[in-house]
């Protein structure tokens, strides 16, 4: 039910296109070189919006001298053209023609999504009209006449004309745009059949006709209306994650010169070889390398892991990279266009250009279905003109089968369905953001699962409390009070037991941990070398100390030992997978003795370690070249480009926004039964669905034919049509009914844990 250019995102091109319309200079300047005499410029083109658009552009843009190619993204609504030569195309003037104004494409730039609010006003009037006349329309049919029936029609018409001016105004805009550029589109005969119906309803009404069909032209329009609000969320969520993503870059760095002295550079600035001072709390802007400095580093957005990593000079860090704890100096190794964040932004698009040949192949089916309506009607109206010479009969009966064949019943088959699912998985702490993805979990056979933050909690804590000193505990975890780290956190918790030596300073060295004194003796808690480097053990023998201590003057006095919980119901949720003959993976950032670990503990027979993004995508990828439909679980912000690459891909409310924004499915809860649970609702409405459908086609197969051959009226066409559409919504509320195989806990589910030594600087 998509379409091309709805009103609101034309005229919002028009009034850019006047004040921003670039010239070949600027294109020329904005392009960048791909090398082989080979230059890609972006374009921004907001009223691009269906597979019709997408279709059109690129054929063509494709047949311009000079041009290689072009790739129209739907999620940024960006034109990618690859061209030759020092002179530019006239892509621009092309686009023009027909009827697609452009401007260049800047990721900087945030768009208010004007097209959405429109939508929704628009339903909103259409449904409020649509309600009235059928209000109005059921005293009609109980038998009204003569002058109380021809006052409801005239009642009638009077609310169907702003519904049709406003809401219908949409594809009337986009309807003719699309005429006076000399190419079709699908809200053509959408136009002409709203049209059509309200014309003879108005005839009818003014020669006092027995019958007006005013709810049917509003109720069509309503229907077609929630597709494309449906369709529009959906794809603006996707622009919305690419767009998140590139906002984590830094917008500049301070640059140190070789005479001493600093400059502040844009980040697009930046060049390799630059010598660059990043702050305690700032990103890193590009890739590079560490000259100067020791630090903890929120890697997260690499790994996905949530400990911070100790890195000193010489070690590489990547562009997005959080520095927690210490200043550093990093020489730039490349440009932010070659950047890891970058990669990862080019990972997330090409990934979501998979997915939009998906919904393509969904636009293109639905977009048959109008004109193949509409060219129904007219030959039914032909053919009964040659036979019987009558237009008023003619009109009348082709104005039936037109509201007969309505895809009301047909359009409602897929969104009902994912409304009532939804509303169930909610009721169950389950988001669903992109209602086909019920569609395709409901095919999946592999699950992938991240490790850190999703079958684990990724939140540190501290498991030996009982077996340490009360005295040394509350040491610790007054001087742990004074760090951001999550270890030194989870110690600070610790805190309350009275009656040690105030501390008298306290000072945080990153990478190894935190020293403080206090009534003469020198205190430190963090990694053991550094600690108690020329210590000697108290209890040696007695105890095995991990690598995390506390010491006095030297001497270890406490070591302290974390863990890090598995989620609720981890091992219940991979069995249920594997009972749904689906295979589980795991795919992780950590080492290859902590993944171990947790597959032992949970069941899981395959897993990689020691991933970047995108090994995880290409992971994703080879699976997929041997046919399976892959879902994947995560919640870091490494894993959105592997999230986007999937079939599929859900993850935990307590996942990065990106994360987020990027998944199909969010789950609100701790317990990980969130995962089948949506694998079950999704296969039932998916059988749903294909029931709803049938029954769809079952009655346009019986209906069509026997409202061409003249025997059904307009009204009986009307309400064979609202049956059909109440058919179909009966069966899919059968979804309410069903038992679940999975039903998710709540956050106070039994826990299990995963251990392991770490310093808590």
């Amino acid at each position: 039910m998509s379409c091309c250019a709805p009103g609101a995102e034309m005229a919002l091109a028009l009034d850019r296109a006047t004040s921003v319309q670039p010239s070949n200079q600027e294109i020329k300047l904005a392009s960048r070189s791909l090398g082989d005499d080979l230059r890609q410029t972006d374009l921004s083109v907001p009223t691009v919006h269906c597979a019709g658009c997408i279709q059109t552009i690129e054929t063509a843009l494709a047949k311009l001298d000079r041009v290689e190619g072009a790739r129209v993204n739907l999620s940024t609504k960006r034109v990618a053209i690859r061209w030759r030569g020092n002179e530019v195309p006239p892509f621009v003037a092309a686009l023009g023609r027909l009827g697609y104004e452009a401007h260049l494409f800047d990721p900087e730039t945030g768009e208010k999504d004007k097209t959405l609010s429109e939508l929704i006003r628009a339903v909103a009037v259409a449904g409020f009209a649509a309600g009235n006349i059928m209000l109005l329309s059921v005293s009609v049919w109980s038998g009204a006449e003569g002058a109380t029936r021809d006052l409801f029609h005239w009642v009638s018409a009077l609310i169907a004309i702003p519904a049709l001016a406003f809401a219908g105004g949409i594809y009337f805009r986009s309807a003719w745009n699309a005429l006076r550029h000399g190419r079709m589109n699908m809200d053509v005969p959408i136009a002409v059949g709203v049209s059509l119906a309200y014309t003879m309803s108005l005839y009818e009404t003014i020669n006092h006709g027995d019958h007006a069909y005013f709810d049917a032209s509003v109720s069509l329009l309503f229907f077609l209306l929630i597709g494309r609000t449906l369709d529009h969320v959906m794809r603006e969520r996707a622009r919305t994650a690419v767009n998140g993503l590139s906002r984590l870059a830094a917008r500049g760095a301070i640059v140190l010169r070789d005479d001493g002295t600093r400059d502040y550079l844009p980040v697009g600035e930046i060049e390799p070889g630059m010598q660059l001072l990043i702050a305690a709390g700032e990103r890193i802007p590009v890739d590079g390398k560490i000259i100067r400095g020791s630090s903890d580093l929120d890697c997260s957005l690499v790994s996905g892991e949530s400990t911070p990593r100790t890195v000193t000079s010489g070690e590489a860090v990547q562009a997005g990279i959080l520095n927690l704890t210490g200043p550093l100096t990093v020489e730039a190794t490349g440009a932010a266009k070659d950047s890891f964040l970058a990669e990862m932004v080019r990972l997330m698009e090409a990934a979501e250009g998979g997915r939009a040949h998906y919904r393509r192949v969904a636009d293109r089916v639905s977009a048959l279905y109008a004109p193949v309506v509409h060219l129904t009607a007219f030959v039914t109206f032909a053919g009964w003109m040659a036979a019987t010479g009558d237009w008023h009969r003619a009109m009348t009966i082709a104005i039936a089968v037109l509201i007969i064949t309505c895809p009301c019943a047909l359009g409602l088959a897929v969104p009902i369905v994912q409304v009532v699912a939804a509303r169930r998985l909610f009721e169950n702490g389950i988001m669903v953001k992109d209602g086909s993805a019920m569609e395709r979990l409901a095919t999946i056979d592999t699950a992938v699962f991240d490790k850190t933050g999703t079958l684990t909690l990724g939140q540190p804590r501290l498991v030996n409390a009982s077996l340490v000193d009360p005295g040394m505990l509350a040491i610790a975890a007054e001087m742990a009070a004074h760090s951001r780290h999550p270890f030194s956190r989870a110690i600070a918790g610790m805190a309350g037991f009275a009656g040690q030596p105030k501390l008298e300073s306290v000072s945080e060295h990153p990478g190894f941990g935190i020293e403080a004194t206090a009534a003469g003796s020198t205190w430190r808690l963090g990694r053991r070398g550094w600690a108690g480097l020329k210590a000697r053990t108290v209890g040696e023998g007695k105890h095995s100390y991990g690598g995390t201590v506390l010491t006095k003057d030297g001497i270890i006095v406490a070591s302290f030992v974390f863990e890090d919980a598995l989620r609720a119901d981890a091992r219940a949720a991979i069995v249920q997978l594997n009972d749904a003959r689906v295979s589980v993976e795991m795919l992780s950032g950590d080492t290859a003795a902590a993944c171990g670990e947790v597959a032992e503990t949970l069941g899981i027979d395959d897993f990689v370690p020691a991933l970047l993004p995108s090994g995880k995508v290409e992971c994703i990828e080879t699976l997929a070249k041997d046919d399976h439909k892959v879902l994947m679980v995560g919640d870091g912000l490494n894993d959105t480009p592997a999230l986007n690459a999937a079939h599929v891909s859900i993850a935990p409310a307590t996942a990065a926004d990106i994360g987020r924004n990027t998944a199909d499915f969010v789950f609100l809860r701790e317990s990980l039964l969130a995962v089948p649970l949506a694998l079950d609702v999704s296969r039932k409405a998916g059988r749903l669905i294909r029931q709803n459908i049938a029954i769809a086609i079952v009655y346009n197969t019986i209906a069509v034919p026997i409202a061409i051959l003249g025997h059904v009226t307009p009204l009986i066409a009307a309400i064979a049509m609202s049956a059909s559409s109440l058919l179909v919504i009966g069966n899919a509320l059968r979804l309410q009914g069903f038992v679940l195989a999975a039903v998710t806990r709540a956050p106070s589910a039994t826990r299990s844990g995963i251990r392991a030594s770490v310093h808590p600087s």
